[in-house]
């Protein structure tokens, strides 16, 4: 019988038996802390990963669930040591305070993105309705968003 396997951030790895938690396997088999373990339910979007393109709550998903599939997570974004047109708009906006909830935004934000060229501020505000920041950075997380929009970087088929 195969093992099953999964590509996380470009590299194959084995996934483990059974049903060990995504996020849990992500931050403490693999080592990738940059999704946050939140709320514990898929309500804060603290630990949002994408599953072959989708944005997912990893909290709420097992290995086994997405095994085959490719999962990026925020540390997969930047290439070459220049981060990816979205994270950079996040930091060109001043986007962040604590941080703790940015990488469930920009990992949504890169999947509405890659669906949607350049949608409108009810479209921004509808994909990351389901996210929460504590230190209320909404505004400037809808600019740069906004930003990541008009960047061609950050479209499909762009630098990345």
């Amino acid at each position: 019988m195969p093992v099953p396997t999964l590509t996380v951030n470009g590299e194959p790895r084995e996934a483990p038996a059974g049903d060990r938690n995504l996020l849990s396997y992500l931050r403490f088999d693999l080592g990738l802390t940059g999704s946050k373990y939140g709320c514990g339910e898929g309500l804060c979007g603290a630990c949002t990963v994408l599953v072959d393109g989708q944005a997912i709550r990893a909290c709420l998903s097992t290995v086994g669930a997405v095994a085959g599939g490719t999962i990026t997570t925020i540390e997969g974004l930047a290439h070459d040591g220049t981060l990816h047109p979205v994270q950079q708009a996040f930091v060109d906006e001043q986007a962040l305070q604590c941080g703790y909830c940015i990488p469930g935004f920009i990992m949504t934000t890169v999947e509405l993105l890659g669906r949607e060229r350049r949608p409108s501020s009810e479209q921004i505000r509808e994909a990351l309705a389901e996210h929460i920041c504590r230190c209320g950075t909404y505004q400037r997380i809808q600019r740069a968003v906004e930003r990541a929009a008009t960047s061609a970087d950050a479209q499909p088929g762009g630098a990345s």
